[in-house]
């Protein structure tokens, strides 16, 4: 009885540990995903104010990513890759020099135009430091516990939405299981996290859809389709991301490989209506969400981004893939709403959620960012979406790395 005791107290102990070390994880992490985020955020305006100057030149900054991955990254140019080998014990440790090189080789893909998100930046800097921080200290299995809360920090203090970061990041390693032993330092770092950045002036995207869907039988259906939709969209985006990469790999030489790329992805992505689907994909959220009904999206805009994030992604150019999912996952809305017969606005948010959802292979994570960023009076409808799409998704992952319970 006294071991009993003195198990559970040694336990009881760790756990408290570990939430009070993730506190000051959070708040690093959250100063550098403000900086990360805010610098971002300037580059994108001044790339849509100069797209003719800028989007030509993609090919060349590619080549300087490419480069600079060659000759100091090691092997950090796994990326996500890297991070989910460390978590599963595959590899020791991630080099710190990880960060210096994603951030600024994001910068670049975001200045001359490349079709890539966000996140992955966030994630890999958040479970950098944070695993580095863990394996200096005397905490028994603190490095991985740490690396999941650097994953957590890394989301919250990017996206400012600390339920879903916390789990996303416990259950994102291995789909089906949940990582409760990293529950309190991430679930402290993600608070951290999001409160710093906040206070250094990232601000949160956040839009309260005042209109809420009843569920009946006839609505229960409508969001099972939609959901259903939105999955094997999010399936099919990890799938042809994997197959652009092993494709794109036959070019054997990365620099000469991003740069035949990066060339014809800048005469389309001019051709395509001047960069409107560059960057982040924001602008198509924003037309989505208007509360115009969607005007403002066009019917192939979805497809559009899909495609050219997957070329740009596979090229090799930085970023992630978050933000451009939800930018399709909410142009498609726009689309399946008035198949549907469905609130526009409603199912933009939908969609925004749920193709994320199916393209990370997560169920909890999509609806908790349901709630954070479009109000928790629709989570029955997200819940529904997000259960559908993970459902038909066919159990793949945008993280090759990703296990399944």
């Amino acid at each position: 009885m006294n071991e009993r005791f003195a198990r559970a107290a040694t336990e009881y102990r760790t756990i408290a540990a570990l939430a009070v070390c993730g506190i000051p994880i959070g708040i690093a992490v959250g100063a550098i995903c403000a900086l990360f985020g805010r610098v971002l955020l300037a580059i994108t305006d001044f790339r849509d104010a100069h797209p003719w100057q800028l989007i030509p030149l993609l090919a060349i900054a590619g080549v300087v990513i490419a480069w600079a991955y060659r000759r100091f990254g090691k092997n950090t140019g796994r990326g996500m890759g890297l991070v989910f080998d460390v978590g599963h014990g595959a590899e020791p440790e991630i080099p710190l020099r990880l960060v210096p090189l994603i951030m600024g080789g994001t910068w670049l893909t975001h200045l001359f135009g490349g079709s890539a998100g966000r996140e992955g930046v966030a994630v890999q800097i958040g479970a950098t430091l944070s695993h580095w921080v863990g394996c200096k200290l005397p905490i028994r299995n603190a490095g991985n516990a740490f690396l999941v809360c650097g994953m957590a920090a890394g989301f919250a203090g990017l996206f400012r939405t600390p339920l879903a970061a916390c789990v996303f990041a416990l259950e994102v390693l291995v789909a089906g299981r949940l990582e409760y032993r990293a529950l309190a330092c991430s679930l402290t770092a993600s608070f951290a996290a999001s409160m710093t950045s906040g206070a250094l002036g990232l601000e949160k995207f956040e839009v309260p859809i005042a209109e809420t869907l009843a569920i009946t039988p006839t609505s229960l259906v409508q969001l099972a389709i939609a959901g259903a939709a939105f999955g094997l969209v999010g399936g099919a985006f990890a799938w042809c991301l994997a197959t652009a990469k092993r494709q794109a790999a036959r070019i054997e030489n990365p620099l000469v490989r991003i740069a035949i790329i990066g060339a014809v992805l800048s005469v389309v992505l001019l051709a395509l209506w001047q960069g409107r689907y560059a960057g982040l994909g924001t602008n198509l959220i924003s037309a989505a969400l208007a509360g115009d009904g969607g005007a403002g999206v066009f019917t192939w805009d979805w497809t559009c981004k899909f495609a050219l994030t997957v070329v740009t992604l596979a090229a090799g150019f930085q970023g992630g893939e978050v933000t451009p999912l939800f930018s399709i996952g909410a142009s498609l809305g726009v689309v399946l709403a008035g198949i549907l017969g469905l609130p526009v606005e409603l199912v933009a948010a939908l969609g925004y959620a749920a193709v994320f959802g199916g393209a990370t292979n997560t169920l909890l994570a999509p609806i908790l960012i349901g709630g954070e960023v479009f109000g928790f009076a629709n989570l029955p409808a997200f819940f529904v979406v997000c259960a559908a799409g993970y459902l038909v998704n066919g159990n793949r992952s945008i993280y090759a790395g990703q296990k399944r319970a």
